[in-house]
């Protein structure tokens, strides 16, 4: 089926696709808009509404973790450096993609070898709770007569 919706898309017709799988959503979509209670509260290109978040993840390990840590601990776009088995969790409040090779260029400068690095951009269901407040989970989950309820409120 999603075959077929891509290749009519691409004979250039507009395809209007309403789901709660944001991940298919942002693989079938050219453009994602998110609505709650009714009304449009995000629109862009998937990438787009991912970066909006500015909140990448970046996982490493080097031969010295310890100053590793602190060293990209004390630079700017970083907000918290969380300590792992083998590595160590950066998270910033940036896109990750431009960040990412200054943290390389700052770990490698002090003479420390990198191992792994990893960098992982958040999900639509991240975009979805970020904008919305609350998880697709908790949408479906709610009793059908609270729906009702609160319906008949408006």
């Amino acid at each position: 089926m999603w075959d077929y919706i891509k290749a009519v898309n691409e004979e250039g017709t507009t395809i209007f696709l309403t789901t709660h799988y944001m991940d298919e959503a942002d693989q079938l979509s050219d453009r994602i808009s998110i609505i709650d209670h009714g009304q449009i509260i995000a629109t862009g290109r998937g990438w787009d509404l991912k970066n909006r978040l500015a909140e990448d993840v970046i996982y490493l390990e080097t031969t010295d973790n310890g100053r590793s840590q602190e060293i990209v601990g004390a630079m700017e776009g970083v907000t918290e450096v969380k300590e792992k088995t083998n590595g160590f969790v950066v998270l910033v409040n940036q896109d990750g993609t431009h960040l990412l090779p200054r943290i390389m260029d700052e770990i490698r400068g002090q003479g420390i070898r990198i191992v792994t690095v990893n960098l992982k951009k958040p999900s639509m269901d991240d975009v979805f709770v970020h904008f919305t407040g609350r998880d697709l989970r908790d949408e479906r989950a709610e009793r059908p007569s609270a729906a009702i309820a609160r319906a008949g409120r408006r």
